[in-house]
């Protein structure tokens, strides 16, 4: 059965993972609430430093992926950097989202600065997930991932932020590298389901990037990812025992062969 916004309201605690194709949503499919196609696959699938260089059409192609492999998941669809600086570019690239996949939201990054564009969204009917804290969109500008809400400007900002983009009409709210407390804090302020990656243990949900969390990435790992795999070292092992049969002669055997 297709995961509803009624459904994810009533949830206790609500899981989100990133997915980039139909292989691996098809896996996470009936076990996960929500699967995001965040710009994240700029990183982890291209092999870029950021998520900057992602394109409307990169992000298309792989939420199209995603929905043709998960057929009960909640799919959200990130906006990549520059497809929404203004409300009505960000209403002509949602639209195309909804056009050309099966999205059933889109993400973007950006507080109480964001709430025309999320308002002009909702008002076209296309739901919005809401991003605030620390934006990896926002890293350039920034000076690198920097953690959010450690004094009080930074607190109310967080909290400012979250109720504007609530009542622009986003259905839910993804809280980044934030301050445990903080998050709690914001969680409790609003009426709409938040979703922490760094924001500690009182947010409504969780989400990871899936090559952090299994373990396929493994140059470095986050304070906030918990790995439940090797992942890496698990394939690599397989593929040498493929290398190494092949050298051998053992593959292909008798079974293999018509």
């Amino acid at each position: 059965m297709k995961k509803t916004l009624s459904y994810l309201y009533k949830k206790e605690k609500i899981t989100m993972i990133t997915a980039y194709d139909a292989l691996f949503a098809k896996i996470f499919d009936d076990i996960v609430d929500i699967i995001l196609v965040g710009d994240s696959l700029n990183m982890s699938f291209l092999g870029e430093s950021d998520t900057l260089s992602a394109t409307i059409e990169q992000m298309i192609y792989h939420t199209r992926a995603v929905c043709n492999g998960a057929k009960s998941a909640y799919i959200v669809c990130d906006m990549p950097f520059g497809s929404y600086s203004t409300p009505q570019k960000a209403l002509e690239n949602a639209i195309r989202i909804y056009k050309e996949t099966k999205a059933d939201a889109v993400k973007l990054e950006g507080g109480a600065e964001k709430a025309e564009t999320i308002k002009l969204l909702t008002d076209n009917a296309i739901a919005v997930v809401g991003h605030i804290g620390l934006m990896p969109q926002f890293s350039r500008s920034e000076g690198g991932y920097k953690v959010k809400g450690k004094d009080e400007i930074s607190r109310e900002k967080l909290l400012k932020d979250a109720k504007a983009v609530e009542e622009a009409g986003a259905v839910m709210l993804v809280i980044e590298g934030v301050k445990e407390e903080v998050a709690k804090e914001i969680t409790e302020s609003v009426s709409i389901p938040t979703i922490g990656i760094g924001a500690g243990r009182y947010t409504k949900g969780q989400v990871l990037v899936w090559s952090d969390m299994l373990g396929f990435f493994d140059e470095f790992k986050p304070k906030f990812v918990r790995r439940y795999l090797n992942g890496a070292e698990i394939v690599r092992s397989a593929v040498r025992k493929y290398v190494d049969d092949i050298k051998s002669g053992r593959f292909p055997g008798e079974e293999e062969i018509y």
